[in-house]
């Protein structure tokens, strides 16, 4: 009777399984879009090769997913900034209704995360990687509040030092000149830790509905590759971008400027790091790769979703500036790529505007999961499940800097920038994708100005955007 009983258990779990769709979300840190060769193919050839012709990595494995689902090509982090984008990710909202609008702060505990709406339905849910969601506090694990993922052993709360030294004493994040006068056995590469673990998980919950979401720290600075990632790229004769000479720079605005980024200004360009970047960019390529590769073995590919995606860019030496923090499209434009063989149709474009306000209730609404939770963000799941190769519309959303300076309205084509020090910009991303002239006074721009401009505020005072209660006002003209 116990083996007709357990026999009947698994049967019941095995069918659980087949009917609700499976979720990936593999999650990268300060991601520069123009590094995934499936964005490269979608793009003018000199913004796909900004670094030099030919100057680029090449990225199978994402681009599979693409190739056969879906990618976003005008998809922006809530705030180019890693704490309060990530929670928008999980929650649905701006930052400001987060709890976490800027570094260093704690998700508000009662705010309710796509994994707890998933863990109500019955899903598994895990997170890997860092979290950066609970503080300031480097390579700690086991996070008080696991905000629905009831596996979180391995959740992080930050830290981007290429490896880990493991030891009985616990895990340590060290540097690569450190890792190299250590045993081989104490010594491993967060990329390969976090995909290892995720890939245990996966194993352990294939029988049930799962959620997974795998956040790998690179390829963020310090721009440190493991072998044979680091000299993949050495023979690449990279350049600086055009947008890095002083003829540009010198009538940079003031919102790309700011007094904590005055110290990546003026530097030279670094070949070297790049390298480095192009290196870290095609091991994450590869560990996509073995999560794809466990699908197809355990026929999980077509009843899984995976979704490819990162929590803000990286300029590298675009308008001379390194990281992120500013409204170009290399800072504030995200990597989306998402893969559902059931009810996406390969290789569809979406051009039209999203923030990753719009994950949660869009992933939600793709998983036929119901809530009454609200939320900022737009179900755009049918965008995503309709017959149509290529959508496109002119819907405005907006992101903005933490702590209100400025805030950008966009949508597949325009991006006009609303600042409290600077005069406003409109950007024509089809005419000047370099983002280098303002169209703001141009009077064949001026019906876009005023569209723009009227729905961004509008948005602004419907999510209570901090920026609005400031004393000094946005630069309207």
């Amino acid at each position: 009777m116990k083996l007709i009983h357990l026999a009947t258990c698994l049967i019941t779990l095995s069918s659980l399984a087949q009917t609700k769709p499976n979720l990936i979300i593999v999650h990268t840190d300060e991601h520069n879009f123009r590094t995934l060769s499936c964005y490269q193919k979608l793009l003018p050839e000199e913004q796909a090769f900004v670094w030099g012709k030919g100057n680029n990595t090449t990225t199978p494995y994402i681009d599979k997913l693409a190739n056969e689902g879906a990618i976003c090509t005008s998809y922006y982090a809530s705030s180019p900034v890693c704490t309060p984008s990530r929670a928008s990710l999980v929650t649905g909202l701006y930052p400001q209704a987060t709890g976490a609008p800027k570094n260093g702060l704690h998700l508000n505990k009662d705010v309710v995360t796509f994994a707890k709406i998933l863990k109500n339905q019955g899903y598994a849910t895990s997170y890997v990687g860092k979290w950066h969601l609970a503080g300031h506090s480097k390579y700690k694990f086991n996070v008080q509040d696991n905000a629905g993922f009831t596996d979180n052993k391995y959740m992080m709360t930050g830290g981007h030092a290429p490896y880990f030294h493991i030891t009985s004493n616990g895990i340590q994040g060290i540097g690569d000149k450190q890792a190299a006068r250590l045993p081989e056995n104490e010594i491993t590469h967060l990329t390969d830790y976090f995909t290892d673990k995720s890939l245990e998980i996966l194993e352990r919950d294939k029988n049930k509905p799962f959620c997974l979401m795998l956040s790998i720290p690179d390829p963020h600075t310090p721009d440190h590759a493991r072998p044979p990632y680091n000299t993949m790229y050495n023979h690449m004769d990279v350049q600086a971008p055009k947008t890095m000479a002083d003829e540009f720079t010198a009538i940079k605005p003031k919102w790309a400027k700011g007094k904590k980024e005055d110290k990546n200004e003026g530097k030279e360009f670094d070949k070297v790091a790049l390298q480095q970047y192009f290196g870290m960019v095609k091991h994450v390529d590869d560990s996509v790769g073995r999560i794809l590769k466990f699908l197809e073995e355990n026929n999980l590919s077509d009843n899984t979703i995976v979704v490819f995606t990162s929590d803000h860019g990286d300029m590298f030496f675009e308008h001379n500036r390194r990281n992120k923090g500013v409204p170009y499209e290399a800072s504030a434009r995200i990597p989306f790529v998402i893969r559902y063989p059931k009810k996406i149709k390969a290789g569809k474009v979406i051009n039209t505007a999203y923030t990753n306000v719009d994950f949660t209730p869009t992933i939600l609404g793709l998983m036929g999961v119901e809530t009454n939770t609200k939320f900022h963000g737009l179900d755009t799941s049918k965008d995503f499940i309709n017959k149509k190769k290529e959508i496109t519309s002119d819907r405005i959303t907006y992101y903005a800097k933490s702590g209100g300076w400025w805030v950008t309205a966009v949508n597949d084509r325009y991006k006009l920038v609303i600042d409290k020090r600077e005069k406003p910009y409109l950007f024509d991303l089809e005419k000047d994708p370099d983002e280098l002239i303002n169209f703001y006074n141009h009077k064949a721009y001026a019906s876009i100005v005023k569209t723009l401009q009227i729905e961004l505020f509008k948005q602004l005072e419907k999510y209570k955007e901090p920026g609005l209660k400031s004393n000094k006002p946005y630069i309207t003209e």
